[in-house]
């Protein structure tokens, strides 16, 4: 083949590519971003407890923190003893059904503890209401609560 022929042929080739149909991609979606939402603190069993939840899109994770709830008074021993603590974790959806509730054990010395027990998905726009109690052997209960917003 001369050289103008395997020009011409390359011409032809590149313009038979270049008008094949180009199959679309989808877009990726977008990564929808956790909204992490706590309450206020609530004093009990003489620490720090805080009712909280991660949002993504219409999932919902529920869970309580329990920290110290300031400086340890002078004289007091350090680190604390550990303490027992029996924890009541629940949640609904405002208006609506109950998400469901979690009892528990857990020990507390110094360190932040995390109780896990409530996963759920929840209608866009709703909003859910979560109580996190904490008592130990010698106190009552004073629950922490939030109420979060589902935004999708």
């Amino acid at each position: 083949m001369n050289r103008i022929a395997r020009i011409a042929v390359g011409a032809v080739g590149a313009a038979a590519l270049l008008s094949a149909p180009v199959p679309a991609f989808a877009a990726a979606p977008a990564a929808t971003a956790t909204v992490t939402t706590c309450g206020n603190s609530s004093l009990q069993a003489g620490l720090a407890t805080y009712a909280c939840a991660d949002v993504t899109g219409d999932s919902v994770a529920i869970y309580g923190k329990i920290g110290l709830a300031g400086p340890p008074s002078p004289g007091s021993p350090w680190p604390p003893a550990p303490k027992e603590l029996v924890t009541h974790l629940s949640a609904d959806v405002a208006g609506g059904a109950s998400l469901g509730t979690v009892n528990g054990r857990t020990v507390f010395q110094v360190s932040t503890v995390r109780v896990d027990g409530i996963s759920a998905t929840v209608p866009c726009g709703s909003t859910v209401h979560v109580s996190f109690a904490v008592e130990g052997f010698w106190s009552g209960q004073v629950p922490a609560t939030v109420n979060v917003p589902v935004v999708c």
